[in-house]
């Protein structure tokens, strides 16, 4: 298996990450990380990243869709094994290849590491990752007292976003934060 060493610096999107291999022709069976699956159609290559950062140019061979996930082939993987060597990696595309969203929507990515204050002034903490309940998403916050706070991306809730700045603005309702 050779791959093509990618030493760009650019910013990257996750859109899938490997997880296990499929089958004996070196197929891998991957998360979607996009709400976008239909972009895998448009594309024919990929960044590999390795858990620890190691970027790898790789081209897709084909794909298709199994219940949640996507099987993957990439071209010059071609056994169990050599599929193995890529569980963990994410599978992504320069951020600036990403789908444009409308006004007020954005990516996990860009609201993950965001600092978080309340209409007071009072720093919360920051943004870990956002949770995906079916509902509304929820903001898994890391508070400054080292406590795990959990907000609502609501607009009731979220009064302001600004991604350029990593600022988030909150009006929680009395109680919320003492909830978590």
């Amino acid at each position: 298996m050779s791959f093509v060493a990618d030493d760009s610096s650019d910013s990257l999107v996750s859109i899938a990450r490997a997880v296990r291999a499929r089958g004996l022709k070196g197929e891998i069976v991957a998360d979607l990380l996009t709400d976008f699956p239909e972009r895998f159609e448009a594309i024919d290559r990929l960044i590999a990243v390795s858990p620890v950062g190691h970027r790898r140019s790789v081209e897709l061979e084909s794909f298709w869709f199994q219940k949640d996930r996507i099987v993957l082939k990439v071209v010059g993987v071609d056994s169990v094994e050599s599929a193995q060597q890529l569980i963990g990696f994410d599978f992504c595309i320069p951020e600036a290849e990403r789908v444009p969203l409308s006004d007020n929507e954005y990516y996990d990515f860009e609201l993950e590491g965001c600092n978080v204050r309340d209409v007071s002034g009072k720093d919360i903490g920051k943004v870990e990752r956002v949770l995906k309940t079916g509902g509304a998403e929820i903001l898994e916050i890391a508070a400054v007292d080292g406590a795990t706070v959990l907000v609502p991306l609501a607009e009731s809730i979220v009064i302001e976003i600004d991604i350029s700045a990593k600022r988030i603005l909150i009006d929680p309702p009395e109680g919320l934060l003492e909830l978590s």
